[in-house]
């Protein structure tokens, strides 16, 4: 059961892309399996810096085949800029496949997001604006448009004309602007022409590339508490970015999966709207911020800061079954003189036995902290767990302890080899 998933556990941007590049030396294929281009995966390889949004991050690797899944809602104009900037850095996107199943995302997507958004006022979640989730709904309302219809481009023009006009009345109907029908036609019966080439029944791909022996990674976006049912309702995305969503968005089946490898930040950060039990809003977060260059790689948004969330990654451990942790971006905290994690919450002076399902009472939990001491020098060279200091040891012993799981990768600088192993 060669199948390895690799999940976010707290609320994205816990450093996926790294940790997907290092065991995609091992794989043959690496699956996207949702989300869209509103998630960004950076991968620095010597002194380059690869920003990626929908195709996978094994496609640095010429053995491995990228593949992105039938759970994911895919921008043509986004993915063909991406194969363009990669091939003209060297990166070859021929062996990429593209799910016949994943749905597409249009202009009315967008626009319809923008609006819902902008009419929310106060209220407003946070989204990215891409059309993740009206792209979603058209999906679950079964009017979505699948990326293998483009394999007749005659119909496909036509289902695209015929959606854009329902879309566009509703658009019309709720107070923002009319889609140009004829536009959107045009630009993308030319993207389908295009895309045509890389579709593939994917599903079958995979099951058959296990057949033959091959190792296959599935490569989730966002995070556990951004799954649309699991996460911090309603601040969260339009799909399940939990390791059960991977068997869903790739066609693969539970028990093909073998290893369930979570990914921590050594703090948290979260963008947009929702309750943050640890955050931090005084200079010990703009240091994080500063130090950890913590804006969106997408939308270039400041992300907020605070402590790291052991009630969360506890939860993420029961949620997505993990074997184990990849710890990332511990070195941030290297000139630290002391460092606090959350291991409990109160509310209204009593205990909780677990995370909570009610979004209004996260937003009045009192962290509970164990504060230990910062190791006070560069983590950047250790690349064995004995180079660690004592220090740094302590701070991974106490994350194991509480978690109840093994910490067995742990990210000590940005660049793809900054990092310890633990075999």
């Amino acid at each position: 059961m060669p199948v390895t998933v690799v999940v976010g556990t707290q609320w994205g941007d816990e450093g996926k892309a790294k940790v997907i590049d290092l065991l995609a030396e091992s794989h043959d294929y690496v699956v996207r399996y949702q989300g869209g281009h509103n998630a960004g995966h950076t991968v620095v390889v010597g002194d380059q810096k690869y920003a990626l949004q929908l195709i996978p991050s094994g496609v640095l690797y010429d053995h491995v085949v990228p593949v992105i899944g039938n759970g994911v809602v895919v921008d043509l104009p986004t993915l063909f800029k991406e194969i363009d900037t990669l091939e003209s850095r060297g990166v070859s996107c021929a062996r990429l496949k593209v799910s016949s199943l994943a749905q597409l995302i249009f202009p009315w997507h967008q626009a319809l997001d923008a609006l819902i958004e902008g009419q929310r006022g106060d209220a407003k979640i946070g989204t990215t604006l891409k059309g993740i989730g009206p792209a979603y709904a058209d999906k679950a309302l079964r009017v979505g448009i699948r990326a293998g219809e483009v394999r007749d481009i005659a119909r496909f023009a036509e289902r695209v004309r015929e959606r854009g006009v329902a879309a566009s009345e509703l658009l019309v109907a709720r107070g923002g602007q009319a889609i140009d029908i004829d536009h959107v036609v045009e630009t993308f019966t030319a993207l389908a022409t295009r895309l045509a080439p890389y579709i593939a029944d994917t599903v079958n791909v995979l099951h058959d590339a296990l057949a033959d022996g091959n190792e296959v990674l599935l490569e989730g976006a966002q995070a556990t508490f951004l799954d649309i049912d699991h996460g911090t309702y309603p601040y969260v995305t339009s799909s399940h970015p939990i390791a059960g969503g991977a068997t869903v968005g790739s066609g693969l089946g539970p028990r093909d999966i073998s290893r369930v490898v979570g990914i921590t930040k050594a703090y948290t950060t979260r963008v947009g709207a929702g309750p943050f039990p640890t955050e931090l809003t005084d200079e010990r977060g703009d240091a994080i911020v500063d130090i950890g260059k913590e804006f969106g790689t997408v939308t270039g948004r400041r992300r907020r800061p605070g402590w790291l969330d052991l009630v969360m990654l506890r939860h993420a451990v029961r949620l997505n079954s993990l074997t184990e942790f990849a710890l990332t971006k511990v070195d941030v905290l290297d000139d630290f003189e002391s460092i606090d994690v959350c291991v409990g919450y109160t509310v209204d002076g009593v205990a909780l036995r677990g995370y909570p399902d009610d979004v209004d009472v996260l937003g009045r939990v009192t962290p509970k902290y164990v504060t230990l001491p910062g190791w006070k020098k560069t983590l950047r060279g250790c690349r064995s767990y004995a180079d660690l200091p004592s220090e740094a040891k302590a701070f991974v012993d106490l994350i194991e302890r509480e978690v109840g799981v093994p910490v067995s990768i742990i990210g000590v600088g940005p660049g793809r080899d900054e990092c310890v192993v633990r075999t």
